[in-house]
């Protein structure tokens, strides 16, 4: 299952709890933060909360820590603070001690809302439960982050003075990178590109790690704010020398600003290196590159993409669809716009303005045959899908070449074949009826169900015993009774 989350491979990991928890193996902490943390990171908050109720409530056990820091954090992540903060509330009533990890949660939540206040309150709180000194260095980037909402610039460098340079606070590659962002996002990158230096002559794994890949992706966001991006590429590359390997996010991130800042060539190219990395793009990647060709006047290159993307077994949205068909449309490329439609209708749910959309395409370039095969397939599929609106569409379109029966004819035409094909079936059945019926004809003599004439021949060989048959109460049990000398009684 661990393996399973670090590959974001949450389906696989859902499907393999399912077959423990079905093959009654106890579930321990860890499973409950893998279950926890999946849907956290899957946007599924309230399940997540009712994993976390159960726990509560029926294992026999208790959360830990940890349990603690993934529901916090993804509270905050999914903007509910102040239920991250009754959260907190409970865990310290529970008798766990103060955690810098869990306060430096909240504390960002309060920065993305811009309250200083909240930062200091929470802050002192912490001091004051730590007996009046943090030593963990992951709370001093949102400190600096409240000064300078504050307007303190010289409070903040001070306070970052303070976390780098004394020997009591200790700073993992987390604490540094809070650091080094909030020096990026207020103007001192100069600072930062001194910072990430120390960072990395610092860095010595397996005893000291100061480096890790959010370390690289906070210095590539800061070189790209400073329009700096051949450096920003450059160390993108370079993070392998301290064994930090680019995931999916760090590509689309990078690959985003590129393609923001006009530069979708190196951003091409980012991708194409991809998978040298073994790195494999998600629709994310494949969404940027699509709308910036489309922005570049590149159309065919941009279908290219979103082929791609459905090649790769991947799923873009009926968003990211329609803005496909859209473009190409706008450029005359109708022909395109219908292979694409036909590849997506039986994988999207379209709803009545994506049929609407294509179908004016080819009315306009006076295809109306093919939308009439458009409402063919819909009709034989999934009438549903062919909503009063839609047809009223279709039919005022149609009307327009005096075409109007068309569409009559059509819907009468299946309505036919409907019923034809239920009548061929009802056939089919009685006629398999039949068969099974002679089938077993055929396998039991006919003295079984008493034929006057074979029973008036048995009398002539058996000296007047009869036969008689007696079918049971539908079990399939036939009893069978000769009337002779020897008295004999036969169950088949």
């Amino acid at each position: 299952m661990t393996a399973c989350y670090r590959q974001s491979k949450y389906a696989e990991l859902l499907n393999l709890h399912r077959f423990i928890t079905q093959a009654a193996i106890a579930a321990n902490i860890v499973t409950y933060n893998l279950i926890i943390s999946t849907y956290m990171d899957c946007q599924k908050i309230d399940t997540a909360m009712e994993q976390y109720k159960q726990l509560i409530d029926s294992a026999p056990f208790d959360p830990n820590t940890t349990t603690y820091r993934i529901i916090i954090k993804g509270l905050v992540d999914d903007g509910k603070l102040d239920r991250a903060l009754e959260i907190k509330d409970e865990m310290i009533s529970k008798g766990f001690e103060a955690d810098p990890i869990v306060y430096s949660y909240l504390m960002s939540g309060y920065a993305k809302n811009g309250d200083h206040d909240g930062i200091f309150g929470l802050y002192d709180e912490l001091k004051g439960k730590l007996d009046g000194f943090v030593s963990n260095g992951v709370v001093y980037g949102s400190v600096m982050k409240g000064y300078f909402l504050k307007g303190m610039e010289k409070e903040a460098m001070e306070c970052c003075e303070d976390a780098l340079g004394g020997s009591k606070i200790r700073m993992s590659a987390v604490a540094y990178n809070s650091v080094l962002d909030e020096l990026c996002k207020n103007g001192k990158f100069d600072v930062a590109r001194k910072v990430f230096d120390e960072m990395l002559e610092k860095h010595d794994p397996p005893k000291l790690l100061t480096v890790n890949l959010g370390s690289y992706n906070v210095m590539v966001d800061g070189y790209c704010a400073e329009k700096r991006f051949d450096d920003a590429i450059n160390l993108f590359g370079s993070m392998g020398e301290k064994r930090c390997y680019p995931d999916t996010l760090s590509y689309n991130n990078l690959i985003e600003q590129l393609c923001e800042n006009g530069l979708l060539g190196k951003a091409e190219e980012l991708y194409n290196s991809m998978s040298e990395k073994g790195v494999s793009p998600d629709e994310y990647t494949f969404v940027v590159l699509m709308d910036t060709c489309f922005k570049e006047n590149r159309h065919d290159d941009a279908a290219a993409y979103f082929k791609t993307m459905v090649e790769s077994k991947l799923r873009p949205n009926l968003g990211v669809y329609n803005r496909l068909i859209d473009e190409l449309v706008k450029v005359g490329k109708v022909d395109e716009a219908k292979s694409f439609f036909d590849m997506m209708v039986p994988k999207l749910r379209m709803d009545d303005d994506s049929y609407k959309f294509i179908m004016k395409a080819l009315f306009d370039v006076k295809k109306h045959d093919e939308v009439l095969e458009i409402i063919g397939k819909m009709l034989r599929e999934d009438p549903l899908d062919l909503s009063d609106e839609l047809q009223e569409f279709v039919r005022e379109e149609l009307r327009k070449e005096e075409r109007e029966d068309d569409l009559v004819n059509l819907m009468a035409e299946i309505e036919r074949e409907k019923a034809e094909a239920a009548a061929k079936e009802a056939e089919e059945a009685e006629r398999a009826k039949a068969s099974a019926r002679a089938a077993v004809s055929s396998l039991l003599p006919s003295k079984l169900f008493g034929d006057k004439g074979d029973a008036e021949d048995g009398d002539e060989f058996s000296g007047g015993g009869g036969v008689v048959a007696e079918m049971g109460d539908g079990d399939g049990e036939v009893k069978v009774q000769e009337n002779g000398a020897a008295g004999e009684q036969v169950t088949a």
